[in-house]
């Protein structure tokens, strides 16, 4: 049974743990918080209390052959003594989960080539990509909607929504979940993907539409002369993976 341990347990990793568990992996999976190491063992995987943060060593989380990271911290020192751990343990591949945010905003289509902005993600990026002890594929990942992440919910209490004329990058969680399970059965490592839908509504349309789905008002909008957007591009990874989006229309959500 193939071994996979998931760092951070939150509103993706937590379906996805559930997902491996499904799908036949032995799973650790860990989290910062003590009172849910009992929702990780609901799920059927071996919990754990994680936090990179502070000056500790995880060598019996580390006890397996892949590992997901998938965290919000930014902290480079930590990402540091954490690889260090890695490369002595038993763990072969990594998928490191980053954002889209890395690309600055170029008014263009946007793909694994454009130059990214200077930033602690683009460095942490750095850091697992020049590692030679072990093999990690980073998913930049778009904005994630999905359960309890409804995009009409965004925007509220007469918040206006800026750039309407610009485009939505989005990706549905099922989608996120999905490609990562594609990346680990096709043994496709050592590669940097953008994960989004083909769909691109502007700002205006997107949400517009999702505040309309949920019986609400039609929200208010700062207009501006000049829209500032990018369009991010997952051709090469529909075109390695052979994958296709379940939520492919961001206007039927």
């Amino acid at each position: 049974m193939k071994k996979i341990s998931v760092l951070g347990t939150g509103w993706l990793g937590k379906p996805l743990v559930a997902s491996l568990v499904e799908n036949g992996y032995a799973v650790k999976s860990s989290t910062t918080t003590e009172s849910k190491l009992s929702d990780i063992e609901s799920l059927g995987a071996e919990a754990f209390l994680v936090n990179i943060e502070e000056y500790k060593e995880f060598d019996l989380f580390l006890l397996s052959k892949i590992l997901i990271i998938n965290i919000t911290s930014k902290d480079i020192t930590a990402y540091e003594r954490l690889i260090e751990q890695i490369q002595d343990s038993e763990i072969e591949k990594v998928i490191f989960i980053s954002s889209t945010s890395v690309y600055p905003n170029t008014n263009a289509v946007v793909t694994e080539d454009n130059q990214t902005v200077q930033k602690p993600l683009t460095a942490i990026e750095n850091l697992f990509r020049k590692n030679r002890y072990f093999e990690t594929t980073i998913i930049r990942f778009a904005g994630l909607f999905g359960p309890n992440r409804h995009p009409g919910n965004w925007f509220r209490g007469g918040r206006k929504i800026s750039q309407p004329d610009g485009f939505v990058n989005m990706i549905h969680q099922k989608d996120c979940i999905n490609i990562i399970h594609e990346i680990i059965e096709q043994n496709v490592w050592g590669e940097t993907f953008n994960a989004c839908s083909n769909h691109h509504p502007t700002r205006r349309e997107f949400y517009t539409n999702a505040k309309l789905s949920l019986g609400m008002d039609i929200p208010e909008f700062e207009e501006t002369d000049k829209p500032v957007f990018k369009i991010i591009s997952s051709k090469k990874l529909q075109e390695v993976l052979r994958y296709e989006f379940l939520y492919d229309d961001l206007l039927d959500i």
